[in-house]
């Protein structure tokens, strides 16, 4: 057991691209926890997709044990945490089980987006935060201004803020230094009964469920029976170990210590993440305070292109969901696309990486439907119809009222971009609560539909302030709106996976904007195909795709005009004949559009 003074627990946060990663590459590699020969470029994303997009999905931990200038070897354990808002609980994970957090603030574009939202965290967490300045190297880099910006926007002495270049090296050594002398000891007294935080949990195909955890209190053996507070589950612990980032397997883990066991767990939704674990024959009356629970907030259909993969997309997603504690699926049917899974992600982001991952992993071909959130159908008979999918939506003359989930978002802009983000809001139904000055950037509180918000606000609100706008929101509650159900039509056929649910002052440019997009991704088929919009029987939108044609009088040289028409009627009448009997293809890309639509 490590002496608790010898101990530091901290995190590494930061705006997307900053450098945590790399920062985390060259801390390891100075505390000779990997040989050069097996080091690699962001060493802890261990999956190819995070390694090719250069994010971190999952947050990571790892023990480094650093040789101090007093002779004594200090234990740090370090998380590396995602930077994206998609995956905002792994980092308030994360903080909960440190005493500090180093803050990565990049030399050359100062405090951005995330930068605030995983700050102010991190001050909610009371932690001690270290201020890192990374990418000094770069011409552009200016210290001094970023300093100045770090006090102005978020408050923190930043006079002792360490210059590096975590992807050369420089003074990185500073920063280990730094550590050790001003991120506090964790506390906790080792004879006291079992107390540990669950922080994450993954399927290991080898050894189970590995639970990761950080002791508050008491001790971790091999052998140990504990229980797991909110399950009531028992178990007998076979395994503990630790990560260096290989696994390193221990007799037993003290207070302030960070590591994992394994313990003949089957499924990873048996340990909810923030769960308390205690000694099954010495129970600690309180269980710690934990988390959230994470919500799916966007919704969607997953089908296969061939209906024959289906047993392998329900295997795929049962899978996934081992790793994956916060994507929920259930089994859906549509009458377009057969047989699939609605499934539930915590945004867009969200969405993408599982369908990549499923698509990689295991080898499927998908085809993914238009997002929705949750919807309360107050009906006429006095009950409350909760609805994921708007294809499911029951006739209007039953439906009383339609309410929807509103959320409170908080807004931090730079003073230039203020006018473009309101009216991106006010764009969006938002009502504007607050606006407030903090330094030099707006604070601006808005109430917005969460419905306006998961198809691409967060991408539009990037692009219109340059990425400086960090956007953090919580569900505010239900409303009633004024919601029709948009159908499309293509060859008078309903397209089921197209149906979204919009407000009806935006239902005429959202149906225009799709058929449109269909118009362009359809290929000309050798008859007419009219693609309508329709709210119930009205239609509010329509292109029409022109038949192929083919010239069949070419063979005519000359001669009378009534053998040309007699083969142009016949033509007519087979155009006739195909529309009725013609099957449309709809490509792929036109689902994925429909998620993409740029509303400009």
């Amino acid at each position: 057991m490590t002496d608790t003074s010898l101990i530091r627990n901290f995190s590494i946060i930061a705006h997307i691209d900053h450098g945590k990663s790399t920062l985390s590459d060259r801390l390891i590699q100075l505390c000779g926890n990997v040989a050069d020969r097996d080091m690699k470029a962001q060493i802890l994303d261990s999956m190819d997709i995070e390694r090719e997009r250069g994010i971190t999905i999952k947050a990571q931990t790892v023990r480094l044990d650093f040789k101090y200038k007093d002779g004594k070897v200090y234990q740090l354990n370090l998380m590396d945490t995602p930077g994206h808002v998609d995956f905002a609980y792994e980092v308030s994970r994360s903080l909960a089980a440190c005493e500090g957090a180093i803050l990565v603030v990049d030399a050359s574009q100062g405090v951005e987006a995330q930068t605030l939202a995983n700050v102010y965290q991190a001050l909610d967490n009371n932690l001690e935060i270290l201020p890192v300045l990374n990418k000094i190297d770069l011409p552009s880099a200016d210290a001094e201004r970023v300093k100045t910006q770090i006090e102005d926007v978020i408050g923190i002495d930043a006079s002792g803020a360490i210059g590096v270049s975590a992807k050369t090296g420089l003074n990185v050594a500073a920063v280990l230094d730094a550590i050790v002398e001003k991120l506090p000891a964790p506390k906790g007294d080792p004879n006291a009964p079992l107390k540990a935080l669950l922080i994450d949990s993954f399927y290991d195909a080898y050894l189970g469920v590995v639970v990761l955890v950080r002791i508050k209190e008491g001790m971790l053996k091999r052998g140990q029976k504990v229980r797991l507070m909110s399950s009531d589950a028992n178990y007998q612990i076979e395994r503990v170990g630790i990560f260096r980032p290989k696994q390193e397997m221990l007799s037993e883990l003290g207070p302030g210590e960070v590591g994992f066991f394994t313990a003949a767990i089957k499924q990873v939704a048996d340990t909810r993440v923030g769960d308390t674990i205690v000694d099954e024959k010495n129970m600690t009356a309180t269980a710690l305070p934990g988390f959230k629970p994470a919500q799916p907030v966007v919704f969607c259909g997953l089908f296969p292109v061939d209906a024959a993969d289906f047993e392998d997309l329900r295997e795929a997603v049962g899978r996934l969901r081992l790793n994956d504690a916060s994507f929920s699926y259930e089994t859906e049917s549509s009458a377009a696309l057969g047989f699939g899974f609605r499934c539930g992600f915590l945004g867009l982001l969200h969405l993408e990486i599982i369908t990549e991952r499923l698509e990689r992993e295991f080898n499927l071909d998908l085809i993914t439907t238009a997002p929705s959130v949750i919807y309360h159908m107050h009906m006429n008979d006095g009950s409350v119809v909760d609805m994921h999918n708007p294809a499911d939506m029951p006739d209007v003359v039953k439906i009383k009222h339609i309410e929807e989930p509103w959320i409170e978002a908080t807004i931090l802009v730079p003073d230039e971009y203020l006018g473009a983000v309101l009216k991106l809001c006010q764009d969006r139904r938002g009502r504007q609560k607050n606006l407030t000055y903090v330094g030099t950037r707006a604070m601006v509180v808005y109430d917005l539909p969460l419905n306006e918000v998961v198809f691409d606000f967060y991408d539009r609100l990037k692009s219109v302030s340059r990425g400086y706008a960090s956007f953090d929101y919580h569900i505010r509650g239900y409303e009633e709106g004024d919601l029709v159900k948009l159908t499309m039509l293509v060859n008078s056929d309903s397209v089921d996976a197209l149906s979204m649910i919009v407000h009806r002052s935006r239902a005429e440019m959202r149906g225009r904007s799709m058929c449109e997009k269909l118009k362009e991704l359809i290929k000309p088929h050798l008859f007419q195909i009219p693609i309508q919009a329709a709210i119930g029987a009205k239609v509010i939108a329509r292109e029409t795709i022109r038949a192929m044609r083919k010239d069949v009088i070419a063979k005519c040289y000359g001669g009378d005009i009534s053998r040309k028409r007699k083969l142009l009627d016949k033509q007519k009448k087979g155009k006739k004949k195909m529309r009725e009997f013609g099957q449309v293809e709809i490509p792929q890309e036109a689902f994925i559009a429909a998620l993409k639509m740029d509303e400009n």
